[in-house]
């Protein structure tokens, strides 16, 4: 078969490996691995988490990519082009479906979180935050959420912006702008993190973030590190499948997801060494959560020197790296729409960019005028956070793993990914009995279905993949003549 030709390319590895990270870094990154960090015993947990990077996010990612590589387009067009090849059944583009849906539906709700960044970054400026405890400007918080026509207007001004960065195109629109964007993002978290070093609680933070505290590694440790090291990478979004197959032939896949996994797990930690310094130079609590963003280090920094100039400077990250995962949540349904439906990359952002306004609307209006419509005790905001996180997500990994691991000929991922004879059957069983059982306990556990401490009962997670190995290998073998160079 011949392969599809490209429509478009990133102009260099560096649009691939900024894309990514930029969708990978994003709010919830910014405050939640630092603060899950210190709370399930710093270096000890971000060895662990490093681990499940390594078991689960990394082996998925290249999955992603080098079907998007191989395919050529949307989730839906690259899965369909690829089991095409294999002559197989074309209902696995309903697994390309499922992501890009989800995507498209985190988006209608992120939008809103981001547009909490935006605002922020003027209210900083203009003095709209100031108060005198972390109480009064939880009120601020509610009130800006309560009226309609503010939280609505942040909300449409994220909506437009990454609109508009997309409908110019993956090289002139996505590439320039992560260009500026994220180089941008890292000088400011590092100017951030030489000022939390004259703060006075450097030492403090620091220890909270990297002490060696093995007693804190329990079952709902390891629990957050996997939940973590699948969905920071935005994998099974129809992000990375879409901006894979923008890469050309000749770049490794393997070095490039490394550089990502390590890029956003960097990024993470420098956060955590920007703010809890502040935090705790204020003693203040280093565990509020996402009020840690919005409540607790605007008082900090009102208690600072520079601390307004900072402040700015802070919310400006954030908003930068909100900006970039929106970028990459829309980019999968406005490539299908371009590259499916021959529709001009313009006409395709308008005409999602219409129906992502009217369900973010409603995720908006889920705060004040609808918030008291909430069927089966949750409202419209937090039914996408749930349908999309809990359940399409880790249903799409499971499915994209059994796809490469299982579905696809060996020697289509072999040579897409082009790895030596070792590292090639590593991956192979990794995707084939690893993977599939740690996204099993992550979805089970976002569910609240797991019923078991995987610490404790570490031998039936053994015992699966075991045995999985076993029958796999016995029905298909794969791995062992993988091993072998064949």
């Amino acid at each position: 078969m011949t392969r599809e030709k490209p429509k478009n390319l990133w102009l260099s590895r560096w649009g691939f490996i900024l894309a990514a990270t930029g969708s990978a870094v994003g709010l919830g990154n910014i405050w939640k691995f630092p603060y899950i960090t210190g709370e399930f015993g710093g270096g000890a947990f971000v060895l662990m988490y490093l681990l499940c990077i390594l078991a689960i996010g990394v082996p998925v990612m290249m999955c992603e990519i080098a079907i998007g590589r191989r395919g050529r387009g949307s989730p839906i067009d690259a899965i369909g082009r690829v089991v095409r090849e294999n002559n197989g059944n074309l209902l696995w583009k309903a697994v390309g479906g499922m992501a890009m849906t989800a995507g498209f539906l985190i988006l209608c709700f992120y939008v809103v979180v981001a547009g909490w960044a935006f605002a922020y970054t003027v209210k900083m400026l203009d003095g709209s935050l100031a108060a005198t405890s972390v109480e009064a400007l939880g009120g601020v918080f509610e009130a800006h959420n309560a009226n309609p026509w503010e939280l609505g207007g942040w909300s449409l001004l994220v909506a437009l912006l990454t609109l508009w960065i997309v409908a110019k195109g993956v090289q002139k629109g996505i590439e320039n702008a992560v260009r500026w964007m994220m180089p941008g993002l890292a000088v400011l978290l590092l100017i951030l993190v030489g000022y939390a070093v004259t703060s006075g609680g450097f030492d403090q933070g620091f220890a909270f973030l990297f002490s060696f505290d093995t007693s804190k590694i329990t079952g709902e440790a390891l629990l957050a590190a996997l939940g973590h090291a699948f969905f920071t990478l935005s994998l099974a979004s129809g992000a990375i499948l879409t901006y894979g197959s923008y890469i050309p032939d000749d770049q490794s896949i393997a070095r490039t997801t490394f550089m990502v996994a390590i890029a956003d797990t960097c990024v993470a930690l420098l956060a955590g060494l920007a703010i809890f310094p502040i935090i705790f130079a204020n003693g203040m609590d280093p565990t509020a959560g996402p009020g840690l963003i919005f409540m607790s280090l605007p008082l900090a920094f009102q208690q600072m020197p520079f601390g307004t100039a900072f402040g700015v400077l802070f919310f400006a990250m954030v908003s930068i790296a909100a900006l970039t995962s929106a970028i990459s949540m829309i980019e999968a349904t406005v490539a299908y729409l371009n590259e499916k439906h021959g529709i001009s990359r313009m006409k395709a952002a308008i005409g999602s960019g219409a129906v992502l306004l009217v369900i973010s609307m409603l995720a908006m209006l889920s705060f004040n005028l609808l918030s008291g419509w909430t069927p089966m005790g949750k409202n419209f905001f937090d039914w996408l956070d749930y349908l999309t996180s809990r359940w399409m997500m880790p249903l799409g990994g499971i499915f994209i793993v059994l796809l490469a691991g299982y579905a696809l000929r060996s020697e289509i991922m072999r040579d897409e990914l082009n790895l030596p004879p070792l590292g090639y059957a590593l991956w192979l069983f990794m995707v084939r009995y690893v993977c599939p059982v740690l996204i099993l306990m992550v979805f089970l556990h976002a569910l609240g279905w797991l019923g078991f401490d995987p610490l404790q009962r570490w031998y039936w997670i053994a015992g699966a993949i075991g045995a999985l190995a076993v029958l796999g290998e016995m029905l298909r073998p794969r791995v062992m003549p993988a091993l072998a160079g064949r």
